[in-house]
């Protein structure tokens, strides 16, 4: 059976070196969590071994791939491989929505002794049952006051409106880049990556400048079910913009090493998929997290 009709991979060290850096990363990070002095330093160890085996095992692909080692079934399983693994995402954010959705729709109002439930006892002095629902103990804005129910932290229209516009145009000029490549427009698909990749560097700016008003005002992980949900959302959509960016500038250096075709590019295709993902999960985020 020649490699025409199935490719079987040759055996590697880096799933090893991979198990090795993450479980290095992941003993490192319990400890720190557990302020134990060698947390810190043995996670920063096992990032770095994970970004080593990345690096590596990642670099192996790409020289297989340009060397001509590949068929249309590999191709096919790396399509399939891909599909998986945004489906994987889409499930990771469904669960961060869906506890969003049940605690603003569900829990909030029944600890406020809606559906019948008369028996809930008050839970703190002053407790109302409305959403953000922030006014915690401990949970002190700007100045050393309080909270107040139903205050409005970040204008759904500033920030996150502009980052809404950002991330929707880089969609649109990742697919004019996808345009370019599959019709040989090499300064054109280069121009369009660019503009891709610097979309989304300002959205993580704007991002950052965001969580800088958010802190000052007092809005910490601690800031009642409101604060830890909107962090944890904002967050990780934030991680992955980043993953995203360091994946379409990884791209472009391909694309300007001449490793794609109009016919063979699905690395680029894998990312592009990544990024439409990324922008329909922000999108997400701005009707129900700023907006509604």
């Amino acid at each position: 059976m020649s490699n025409q009709d199935y490719y079987v991979p040759h055996g590697t060290y880096w799933p090893i070196i991979g198990s090795i850096g993450i479980s290095t990363l992941f003993v490192g990070f319990a400890n720190l969590l557990h302020d134990v002095s060698w947390g810190g330093p043995v996670m920063g160890l096992g990032g770095t071994i994970v970004v080593f085996m990345l690096f590596g095992w990642l670099g192996t692909v790409v020289n297989e791939s340009v060397g001509g080692i590949y068929n249309k079934q590999v191709d096919r399983s790396f399509r399939w491989g891909m599909s998986w693994f945004i489906f994987s995402e889409v499930m990771f954010f469904a669960a961060f929505f869906g506890a969003l959705f049940y605690a603003r729709v569900l829990s909030v109002p029944w600890l406020g002794g809606a559906g019948n439930n008369l028996f809930t006892p008050e839970l703190w002095e002053g407790f109302k049952a409305a959403w953000p629902l922030v006014s915690t103990p401990g949970a002190i804005g700007q100045n050393g006051t309080e909270f107040s129910v139903g205050f409005e932290l970040v204008d759904a229209w500033g920030l996150p409106a502009l980052n809404t516009a950002l991330l929707l145009s880089s969609g649109v000029t990742i697919t004019y880049a996808h345009h370019a490549l599959r019709n040989g427009h090499r300064n054109a698909l280069i121009a369009w990556m660019v503009a891709t990749i610097a979309l989304g560097v300002l959205f993580l700016g704007f991002q950052i400048t965001e969580y800088g008003h958010a802190y000052h005002e007092g809005l910490r992980l601690t800031s009642g079910v409101y604060g830890s949900t909107f962090y944890l959302l904002t967050g990780f959509h934030g991680f992955h913009v980043t993953v995203g960016a360091i994946m379409l500038t990884v791209i472009l250096y391909r694309i300007q090493k001449g490793h794609f075709s109009s016919e063979n590019h699905f690395a680029f295709e894998g990312v592009a998929w990544y990024w439409h993902f990324v922008d329909v999960v922000w999108l997400g985020l701005f009707i129900f997290v700023y907006w509604l």
